[in-house]
């Protein structure tokens, strides 16, 4: 199963994540192929930390894209500063700055392999963010309720742009996130789920 939502239908949620980052644009939202209980819910994280589109594992369009991209930042210094620049309007550096104390305290500082830094988690839902000269990201996934007992996955991705180019930028790879990158990576996450094992 691999479905892009409309993204009222992330935001209708009551996530932490709105409180957080009100000041966010909520701008790709897809339903997860992941199932279960409640407790099923830190399986997806762990799938989540150890899933890597850049890695020999992804698709090749997927993998050309990541590279060209690596290179593209690199040529440009788009990341040279990844992950200290201010959020866009704001003297934080990091959303983890405004986070409540009961958010503060669950909250481990690994994301698995990938540039995102974890801004928190909790038993139905986390969030990581990454910043560089483009934009300021949250990558946010959450366990939905469909029965008293049941749960699904679901993504958003959040965005403040650095200026006109970070929205240029963010406009010109939709097509590429949307029929590329991320379906490839709900093929992948399928595969893991069904299968119950580690990322293949």
């Amino acid at each position: 199963m691999q479905a892009r939502l409309d993204i009222s239908k992330h935001a209708a949620h009551p996530w932490r994540i709105a409180q957080i980052a009100p000041d966010f644009e909520l701008i790709d939202a897809w339903a997860l192929p992941a199932e279960g209980t409640l407790e099923d819910f830190a399986r997806l994280d762990e799938i989540f930390s150890k899933l890597d589109d850049g890695s020999d594992k992804g698709s090749r369009a997927s993998r050309f894209l990541f590279r060209l991209r690596e290179w593209l930042g690199q040529l440009f210094g788009w990341d040279k500063e990844l992950n200290t620049l201010p959020i866009p309007g704001c003297r934080e550096t990091s959303l983890r700055e405004r986070l409540p104390p009961d958010l503060r305290a669950a909250t481990d500082d690994t994301a698995g392999s990938t540039p995102f830094r974890p801004v928190y988690r909790t038993s139905d839902e986390w969030a990581v963010e990454l910043s560089n000269t483009t934009v300021h990201a949250i990558l946010h996934v959450g366990w939905v309720p469909q029965t008293d007992t049941s749960y699904r996955g679901q993504m958003g991705v959040y965005v403040k742009h650095r200026g006109w180019f970070g929205r240029l930028y963010m406009a010109a790879i939709a097509p590429f996130r949307h029929y590329i990158v991320y379906p490839a990576l709900m093929r992948r996450i399928e595969r893991v789920w069904q299968a119950g094992a580690e990322p293949q």
